[in-house]
């Protein structure tokens, strides 16, 4: 058996016979020669035939292939400076048709534009033939991969937390219910409880790269009902500002190493400069930044959302912070505690949290937790949370370090990133409201 070779590795095998499997990109039958283009998922190299006696039955194949059709190819590696695409083709001794493509396709996947989003939606496995879309995920994992890597490096356990609950976790408005077994049961909106617990049990330091579900009724460009969360939480920190100080390094190890590798490629493909940001990240309470958005640019909370942040000023806050700081990264903080969830610890009534903002949206609510059982307790009923958290309180009677954490969305860091608008873009599979297929 032949070791499968990456389009991206032929270079290394001039004048060796090679086996190549992909897409076919492109067919010319010619009167004396034909030329495929074959794809995979790291390149592209030309595959040449004469038209002759001697090849006849491959020729045949070729004059019988569609564009899209998969194939199996071995032949000899030949450098050719003629040949435009990487200097090289291949001379083919052997033709596999491994399936076939049968019929029009019903969207040109090489043009984003030729169809509607819900149409590239139905049909996504050939939307994501798309280079662009294949680069998109290549991206995602680099990024994800170097925080991962972080963590590890800074003492980091993972771990994975159940996604079927007992109880709908904090108000229990936004969890989908599923029958278990005959009892009421409601899938994850987070993890957030279960990291918790493992801070109660000792492991100090852990992280998880997970589903997450949230029941909102929302047709936004920035949420969804099904999403990949990468949650963090870690015990024995001092203050918050020792938690945005550990999101920086985390964000600028992703971003160095996305830069590092896609940088040039997302340019070309995206306009988008990949920017890894300088430290510290700009900080401003809340009531600040209201003063300096209505001063700057006209903008005053509207009443419901007085005490937190809602779109349209997390758009002003990248603006404000872009123009006075240069920066595409701020951390916002004192936001309410009518705002804030029943387990985030106060200091003099403010909570010990903060949003982080990146290209004018939201990408993690990070704060430290309240530890201490009594305190919890008091602020669940000052929540009206009775039943739902009873298991949870249970974590802090016996014992708990102090700690904090945060989560960021995945597909919502790699939106910001590449700057495609939407959720419905940079999710492999997107789910909302009116979307539950493919």
């Amino acid at each position: 058996m032949m070791k499968k070779i990456y389009f991206k590795n032929l270079k290394e095998y001039f004048n060796k016979e090679v086996e190549i499997c992909g897409f076919v990109e492109n067919i010319r039958d010619l009167q004396y020669v034909q030329f495929l283009v074959v794809r995979d998922i790291s390149g592209k190299v030309q595959v040449t035939l004469e038209k002759n006696e001697e090849n006849k039955e491959l020729n045949n194949i070729i004059s019988n292939l569609t564009n899209d059709s998969t194939v199996k190819i071995k032949g000899v590696l030949l450098e050719n400076e003629k040949v435009k695409l990487n200097g090289m083709e291949i001379i083919p001794k052997e033709i596999e048709v491994t399936s076939k493509c049968l019929g029009e396709m019903p969207l040109n996947y090489k043009d984003s534009k030729s169809a509607t989003i819900d149409t590239r939606l139905n049909y996504r496995f050939l939307d994501l033939r798309n280079e662009k879309n294949i680069l998109m995920f290549q991206v995602q994992t680099c990024f994800i991969n170097a925080m991962r890597n972080y963590l590890l490096e800074n003492n980091f356990n993972e771990i994975h937390t159940p996604k079927l609950i007992g109880a709908a976790s904090e108000s229990g408005s936004e969890v989908f219910e599923v029958n278990y077994f005959g009892e009421k049961a409601y899938l994850a909106q987070s993890p957030q409880f279960y990291k918790q617990m493992a801070m109660a049990s000792g492991m100090d330091r852990v992280f998880e790269v997970a589903p997450a579900f949230r029941a909102e009724n929302s047709n936004s460009y920035r949420h969804t009902t099904d999403f990949t969360s990468f949650d963090i939480e870690m015990s024995y920190l001092e203050n918050l500002e020792e938690l945005m100080d550990f999101e920086e390094n985390l964000f600028i190890a992703g971003l160095s190493a996305v830069k590092e590798k896609y940088g040039e490629k997302i340019k070309e493909y995206f306009n988008v400069e990949v920017v890894v940001p300088t430290k510290p990240f700009p900080r401003i309470k809340l009531e600040e930044l209201y003063s300096e958005l209505e001063n700057n640019y006209g903008f005053k909370m509207n009443f419901e959302d007085v005490g937190d942040m809602n779109s349209e000023a997390e758009k002003l806050a990248s603006r404000y912070v872009m123009e006075k700081y240069g920066h595409e990264f701020v951390f916002v903080t004192d936001f309410s505690a009518k705002k804030r969830a029943f387990y985030h610890k106060r200091e003099n009534g403010i909570p010990q949290g903060a949003d982080l903002i990146w290209k004018g949206c939201e990408t993690t609510t990070l704060a430290l937790r309240e530890h201490r059982y009594e305190v919890l307790v008091e602020q669940a009923k000052e929540k009206g949370l009775g039943t739902d958290v009873e298991f949870y309180l249970e974590f802090f009677k016996y014992g708990c370090p102090p700690h904090g954490g945060f989560a960021i969305g995945v597909d919502r860091i790699t939106m910001l990133l590449l700057e495609t608008g939407s959720l419905k873009e940079t999710m492999f599979l997107f789910r909302g409201p009116s979307r539950l297929t493919p």
